[in-house]
């Protein structure tokens, strides 16, 4: 399943918590980035396969929280969306001048976002 709205479709047919499912696609996306970074001579052909993935994981995340239903806190909707906003900036930015070291605020937002949901879930 390589695509994330596929991915919500079917966690919400099984009934997997949201927050579980969240996580788990951003550890995924920041695995391919870290492998790319980590191989990147020999990667660059999945570089940008692996950005759009993440960008549109974050397109699927700010939508959902700057839609007027959205249960979260005004502050938290505001920084995810400003997140967004970053990753989306960064994206551009590696496609525009690759570079390895471009990838680590991706990697690390992912992974950091990934922990506090984990951790909210358990």
């Amino acid at each position: 399943m390589s695509k994330p709205h596929e991915a919500y479709a079917t966690a919400a047919r099984h009934g997997n918590d949201p927050r579980e499912l969240e996580a788990s696609v951003l550890l995924k996306s920041a695995s391919r980035l870290q492998r790319i970074k980590d191989g990147w001579s020999a990667t660059m052909a999945d570089l940008n396969p692996a950005l759009t993935y993440n960008r549109t994981l974050w397109t699927i995340f700010v939508t959902s929280v700057t839609e007027g239903e959205s249960q979260l806190p005004k502050e938290v909707r505001q920084n995810i969306a400003n997140l967004a906003l970053f990753i989306f900036k960064r994206t551009v930015e590696v496609q525009a001048t690759p570079a390895p070291e471009l990838l680590d605020s991706l990697i690390n937002i992912n992974r950091q976002i990934a922990a506090g949901l984990l951790q909210k879930a358990s």
